[in-house]
């Protein structure tokens, strides 16, 4: 036998000549309180792990407690004044007028990335033909909402400009107490 496998490991230098502490990964340290006295043991992570774990839960998914939390409809606020003011954002943000970064915590990631290839195409298309950037004359239309489910709102919302008439079809999903959109395209 060896006595390599028994010798602390070398401690490493890191920064500016400072030591680097090192740890082993399957130990650690556990404090006890008993009676106005502090005792501190060394325990076998796999121990702790086991101790801590719950009694009877084979599986721990962390996206059901730390991702995006379903909210029921009837615990969120009327979603027509957000439909249209996020159809007008929209707009706006395709012309050139709007930042994007704005709409960012109404939408999900997926929409955010979506909208995000439209704007620079829009951009690009601007740039070829030495468009300026002007902000859009809206008005809201008429908007239309169903609810397939108590947490979602699909809705159309018609909105006009000098120029044209469009239709902005969006699906809100209530999640982490707030409407979100899961899903946007501009007609």
């Amino acid at each position: 036998m060896s006595n390599a496998s028994t010798a602390p490991e070398p401690r490493r230098q890191h920064g500016r000549g400072t030591p680097r502490p090192t740890f082993r990964a399957t130990e650690q340290r556990v404090d006890t309180v008993h009676a106005d006295t502090v005792h501190a043991e060394t325990v076998h992570a796999d121990t702790v792990h086991a101790e801590t774990a719950h009694a009877g839960s084979e599986h721990f998914d962390a996206d059901d407690f730390f991702g995006l939390q379903r909210t029921a409809g009837n615990r969120l606020p009327d979603p027509v004044p957000l439909l249209e003011n996020l159809s007008r954002c929209v707009i706006e943000v395709l012309a050139g007028a709007r930042e994007l970064d704005q709409l960012a915590r109404w939408v999900t990631d997926d929409v955010y990335r979506h909208l995000l290839k439209r704007v620079v195409l829009a951009a690009r298309a601007r740039a070829v033909k030495a468009a300026p950037v002007r902000r859009p004359q809206l008005s809201m239309g008429h908007t239309v909402v169903c609810r397939p489910r108590e947490d979602v709102v699909e809705a159309v919302v018609v909105v006009h400009s000098r120029a044209r008439t469009r239709a902005v079809a969006i699906r809100l999903e209530g999640l982490d107490n707030r409407w979100r959109a899961s899903a946007v395209s501009v007609l």
